[in-house]
C-alpha cells in the first residue's frame, strides 16, 4: 500500500516506450544505472508517488526527480548517461618518457 499524496506527475508511455524499458530493465548486458532508470519510469507511468520510487530504487527523491524530467524532455534518449566533467588531458599530464 502506498503512503503520502500521489504524485502529480503522470507519464503514459507509448508500447514502444514500455517494451524498451522493460527490456533495458530485465537486460544483464547494460548500465546498472540504466536499468534503474528504466525501472523508475516504469513504476512512475504505474502510478507509484515519487518518495515511494525513490525508496524502492534505492536514489533520492531528488535525483528521481532529475530522471522523471529528462525522460519527459528528452524521451528514452533522456535516460542514457551523458559525459562527465573528467580530467582534462593536456599540460598539467607529465610525459615520464620525455624526461628520459
Amino acid at each position: 500500500m502506498t503512503r503520502g499524496r500521489r504524485t502529480s506527475l503522470t507519464i503514459r508511455l507509448t508500447i514502444r516506450e514500455h517494451q524498451t524499458l522493460l527490456a533495458w530493465q530485465r537486460a544483464t548486458v547494460i548500465s546498472a544505472g540504466l536499468a534503474r532508470r528504466a525501472r523508475m519510469i516504469l513504476l512512475l507511468a504505474d502510478g507509484m508517488t515519487i518518495t515511494d520510487i525513490a525508496t524502492t530504487v534505492g536514489m533520492s527523491r531528488r535525483h528521481t526527480y532529475k530522471w522523471v524530467q529528462r525522460f519527459l524532455l528528452e524521451g528514452l534518449e533522456g535516460l542514457a548517461d551523458r559525459p562527465s566533467r573528467g580530467r582534462r588531458r593536456g599540460r598539467d599530464v607529465v610525459n615520464i618518457t620525455a624526461n628520459r
